[in-house]
C-alpha cells in the first residue's frame, strides 16, 4: 500500500509538470505547504522507490510507475468529489476538502461501483476530467484563463479551480459553472477586473476570480479541461 503522503505528493507533481518546464522543489513545497527541507527529504525517498527521477533542466519528473499512481489518486478524488456533490448532495465549494481525506481509503471496489452508479462520468463537479480505469483522461480543448479573453469574445467555462471555497461560493452565486457561456463586456484599466455577461444579466467580476476560470472558445464543442489544479 502507498501511503496517503506519497500520494499526495506524486498527485503535487503530477499536477505540476502539465505546461510547466521544470518542476521545483519549492514548487512542490509552495503546492503543499511544506518546507522546502521536507520536501527535499522526501522527494530523495521517493526517488529510492523508483516513483520520481531528476532530470537536467527539469528538476522533478514522475516515473512510469509514479505517473500511473498519480493519475490513479486523481481519479479516485475526482470521483468522490462527484458521489459527494450528485449522491450526497454536499455543495460544491466543500467536496474538494472532502475528497482530499476520502481518496487515500477508497478501495479499487467501491470506486468502480461510484463509478458505475454515476454512469461512469467525464468530469467531475468543476470540470476537471476524470481518466477511466486505464488511465486515459480522453480528448479535451485547449483552455485559457478566462483572464486571457478579449473583450468582446464569448467563451465557454470547461473547469474551475477547486481550491478556494470562497471563489466556488462567488462563482455559484453569479451562476459561473462548467458548460455556461460568458461575453466579456469591458476591462477595468490597470487592475484587469471584467464586465461580463452570463446569459441575461451582467455583473462585475474581480480579476482573482477570473483567474481561477477556465474556458474554451465559443465556438468549440466542450469536453473538459485540461488537468492543472
Amino acid at each position: 500500500m502507498i501511503s496517503p503522503t506519497v500520494e499526495d505528493y506524486l498527485k503535487a507533481v503530477y499536477k505540476l509538470q502539465i505546461g510547466k518546464e521544470k518542476v521545483t522543489t519549492s514548487a512542490i513545497a509552495e503546492r503543499l505547504n511544506l518546507s522546502n527541507a521536507s520536501v527535499t527529504s522526501m522527494i530523495k525517498k521517493l526517488s529510492r522507490q523508483k516513483f520520481v527521477k531528476h532530470i537536467s533542466y527539469r528538476g522533478v519528473v514522475l516515473t512510469e510507475n509514479g505517473e500511473k499512481e498519480a493519475i490513479n489518486v486523481i481519479r479516485r478524488h475526482r470521483l468522490v468529489e462527484l458521489f459527494l456533490k450528485e449522491i450526497l448532495k454536499l455543495d460544491w465549494d466543500k467536496v474538494h476538502d472532502e475528497a482530499e481525506r476520502l481518496e487515500h481509503y477508497i478501495s479499487d471496489e467501491i470506486l468502480d461501483t461510484i463509478d458505475r452508479i454515476l454512469d461512469y462520468p467525464n468530469t467531475d463537479p468543476h470540470g476537471d476530467p476524470i481518466p477511466n480505469k486505464n488511465g486515459d483522461f480522453g480528448s479535451f480543448p485547449q483552455n485559457n484563463s478566462l483572464d486571457d479573453v478579449n473583450v468582446g469574445e464569448t467563451v465557454i467555462i470547461s473547469c474551475v479551480s477547486d481550491r478556494e471555497p470562497k471563489k466556488l461560493q462567488f462563482m455559484l452565486k453569479l451562476g459561473l459553472l462548467p458548460g455556461v457561456s460568458i461575453t466579456i463586456r469591458n476591462r477595468t484599466p490597470f487592475d484587469g477586473d471584467m464586465d461580463i455577461k452570463v446569459g441575461k444579466s451582467e455583473c462585475h467580476l474581480p480579476v482573482a476570480v477570473a483567474k481561477s476560470i477556465f474556458v474554451t472558445q465559443g465556438d468549440e464543442k466542450l469536453k473538459g479541461e485540461n488537468i492543472k489544479h
